[in-house]
């Protein structure tokens, strides 16, 4: 929400990965970065598919921005964690070289990601300064960055152009 005044989140979609007594953990996923996939695997000399090259990589968030986390749906990838069905979680290199490397598989790559102290995503919750809704492996693997914001919103029935600049979160 407009509210929250925190550059880092300005538009976000963030999908949650993890949220327990201890804190929580998201990703960005409509924030590309000024890198595409050709540029990620020639820095870490890696293999691209052709297809796959001029896809954005995205920032996950303000937290360890140099840390990778690729979220697809390659169910042949070992080393992934389930987040919903049709959705994977990966953060090693030894399941982005394959993922780099196939053109079939659909991912996301994020640099960095959000997160939150104990209580602290709740707080800003009760202020309004977030809205939340069932995520889609459909949206996050194959949304447009520039879209997945406002189709999220309409999606849960809110127009964009009706939400508006309130008390700032603190």
């Amino acid at each position: 929400m407009p509210q929250l005044g925190d550059p880092n989140f300005q538009r976000s979609v963030v999908l949650m990965i993890e949220h327990n007594d201890e804190g929580s953990m998201g990703l960005v996923i409509n924030h590309a970065a000024p890198l595409t996939m050709a540029d990620l695997g020639k820095g870490q000399k890696l293999v691209v598919a052709t297809g796959r090259a001029e896809q954005s990589v995205f920032v996950g968030g303000p937290v360890e921005p140099y840390r990778g986390f690729v979220l697809h749906d390659s169910d042949v990838i070992e080393e992934k964690v389930l987040v919903m069905p049709g959705l994977y979680l990966s953060v090693t290199s030894d399941a982005l070289k394959p993922l780099l490397a196939m053109d079939d598989v659909r991912m996301r790559f994020c640099l960095g990601y959000s997160g939150w102290g104990p209580r602290q995503l709740e707080h800003e919750m009760t202020q309004g300064a977030w809205l939340f809704t069932e995520a889609s492996a459909t949206a996050i693997l194959e949304g447009e960055a520039d879209a997945i914001w406002a189709d999220t919103l309409k999606g849960m029935g809110v127009d964009p152009a009706m939400l508006v600049v309130g008390g700032g979160v603190h």
